[in-house]
């Protein structure tokens, strides 16, 4: 299922539960967490760090910039973790979620 935000708008953040292959919660303690988005057509949008709200339980945030949706249009997204070991996984890791900045009507 996409995400859906409104063109120009900082809210609602994106938060997102990072899950394993059984689907259970990943423990983030100690991780880094980088959030990128990019267009349908392969440019960068979005290349940040993401907030840790849960790090137990997997839970992460990202608060959107105003220049992450001036653009109406079809993102792909991934969640790119680094573990405290140096290693790297990105989630989903089967698939990419989807944004979609819808136009607003102003």
């Amino acid at each position: 299922m996409a995400f859906n935000i409104k063109q120009n708008d900082t809210s609602p953040s994106l938060q997102a539960t990072l899950k394993d292959a059984s689907l259970n919660p990943v423990n983030l303690t100690g991780a880094t967490i980088k959030f990128h988005m990019k267009g349908i057509d392969g440019s960068l949008k979005v290349n940040a760090a993401m907030t840790l709200v849960d790090a137990a339980n997997g839970t992460v945030r990202y608060d959107w910039q105003t220049a992450d949706t001036d653009t109406v249009g079809s993102y792909y997204a991934e969640f790119e973790v680094t573990y405290t070991d140096g290693t790297v996984e990105t989630f989903p890791n089967n698939t990419n979620k989807t944004i979609k900045v819808v136009r607003g009507l102003n």
